[in-house]
């Protein structure tokens, strides 16, 4: 008997030993990790948001342009509006293009964006008006993950104007796919396809309509 009751009383310490373990080191563990989620959360949830291609005070729509272009570019920006993967099966992504305006004292005006697929076929313009970035200001045009139009050769053709000398933007396409497990990420920058410098003397009065194309 006494034997069975020391391993009685064993089994109740035992017992009590992982309730107490439990109550003093699981708990507070769990509830940690539910507070600082929620923290984390709500941090997020407190940072102002911004919709891709918004319109604000640093990138602004124009109806006429501001000046007389003296310098610009075409640029070819290569996109993948899904890559292969496994037995060749498409793998979609969404494509977001970047412009960032990279001088610190002058705005710049986008003039065009065209997004192509694969077989170099217009697809749509994603500029309606003339976009000024203001100095050291970005923009973003996105295609959506359900958007297969553009295939795995899409591009995009940007065209770009100042009205003085200045540092060159950075264009390029980030593309992103995290809806699995294992996500995916990559960039792809622009190449200059063409360049402008235009001299005064070469301006004629209807450059400065919105017609005025970086040819």
């Amino acid at each position: 008997m006494s034997t069975n009751s020391r391993e009685d009383r064993a089994e109740q310490v035992a017992r009590h030993l992982k309730l107490l373990t439990f109550l003093f080191v699981v708990v507070p563990i769990v509830l940690l990790v539910i507070f600082i989620e929620f923290r984390f959360r709500s941090i997020e949830d407190s940072f102002p948001s911004r919709s891709p291609s918004v319109r604000d005070e640093a990138r602004m729509e124009l109806d006429s342009m501001p000046w007389r272009p003296v310098t610009g570019q075409r640029l070819y920006v290569p996109a993948y509006s899904h890559v292969y993967h496994q037995k060749g099966e498409p793998y979609l992504l969404t494509v977001t293009l970047n412009v960032r305006n990279t001088d610190v004292d002058n705005e710049i005006v986008i003039t065009s964006v065209r997004y192509f697929d694969t077989s170099g076929k217009e697809i749509r313009s994603l500029l309606q008006k003339p976009l000024q970035l203001a100095p050291l200001a970005a923009t973003e045009f996105v295609i959506e993950r359900d958007d297969k139009s553009g295939g795995s050769g899409a591009s995009f053709l940007v065209e770009w104007k100042a009205g003085t000398e200045v540092n060159q933007p950075i264009v390029e396409t980030v593309m992103v796919d995290t809806s699995n497990t294992q996500g995916i990420s990559f960039t792809a920058p622009a190449v200059a396809i063409r360049e402008t410098k235009i001299d005064d003397d070469e301006i004629a009065d209807d450059d400065l309509s919105l017609d005025a194309s970086i040819d």
